[in-house]
């Protein structure tokens, strides 16, 4: 297992810049963002990208394009999954397996399990071929707002799209504060398990006591150790199924700059890696 981290946290600096940070901090690998990577680019610079990262001794995890491929305007939707395409074709030329992504979003007037049995399935199912097709893999963020809430959910997505290429990109932060079984999560989806974000959440009991758990403000995302997630646990369950791929820090902590968040997490992580 390597330590690596989604590029996003380092906004709008030229991806050579994030190489050399990422170098310098000590990580393995990337999970590049096509906002620093964008498909044209990834597809015309393959060779050159290639040895950015090899010259500063780093992977790419995995291409991230976490953008709504369910949109109710047809032509919107249209033109993300012409984007998509062309990000698995993106994923091809730098040579990662992975394209992490993100199942989309409730369509307006649609409970989750409709889109899930009706968008999604006629959105991904021809997608999730054309990713098999060129040996790659989907890995999907559990991010709550999304179709993937809570397990029974992904297990929908499963059985709407039951192709090899469909899996996760296990977030432990979306799933405990929402009271799911993180741990259990693991063993339950063994073999779909792509990638994993190491993300923490802070939980503040005093403010879940006094507002409850529909309120805003009891829970917050954090760098991993300063939150209640069990990291050793966790990645000692990512072990037991076999999990060899990277541990990938989202920074979305307010209380750190980038490069101070990553350092802290990184640090962290090896406690355990």
């Amino acid at each position: 297992m390597q330590i690596g981290f989604l590029t996003a946290c380092m906004g709008k600096r030229p991806l050579e810049e994030v190489v050399r940070v990422a170098s310098e901090l000590g990580f393995a690998a990337l999970e590049v963002s096509v906002g620093h990577l964008p498909a044209d680019r990834a597809i015309r610079e393959a060779s050159k990208i290639k040895d950015l990262f090899a010259e500063n001794g780093l992977a790419i995890s995995s291409l991230a394009a976490y953008s709504n491929l369910l949109e109710p305007d047809e032509a919107k939707r249209q033109a993300a999954i012409a984007a998509f395409r062309r990000n698995v074709d993106a994923c091809v030329a730098v040579g990662t397996p992975i394209l992490c992504a993100m199942t989309g979003m409730p369509v307006p007037g649609k409970s989750k399990e409709q889109t899930i049995a009706e968008d999604f399935k006629t959105v991904f199912t021809p997608l999730a071929q054309y990713a098999e097709d060129k040996g790659i893999k989907i890995a999907f963020e559990n991010w709550f707002p999304t179709l993937l809430q809570h397990f029974d959910l992904w297990d929908a997505i499963l059985a709407a799209v039951p192709s090899p290429a469909i899996g996760f990109n296990y977030d432990p932060s979306h799933l405990i504060w929402q009271g799911i079984d993180y741990l259990g999560g693991v063993d339950r989806y063994k073999g779909r398990i792509f990638h994993t974000h190491a993300k923490d959440t802070e939980m503040k009991g005093e403010v879940l006591a006094r507002r409850g758990c529909l309120a805003d403000g009891w829970w917050r995302y954090v760098i991993p150790g300063y939150g209640s997630v069990e990291w050793g646990k966790y990645v000692g369950r990512l072990r037991q199924i076999g999990y060899k791929g990277v541990l990938s820090i989202e920074h979305e902590d307010g209380a750190f700059s980038p490069e101070d968040g990553l350092d802290k997490g990184i640090q962290y992580l090896r406690l355990f890696v």
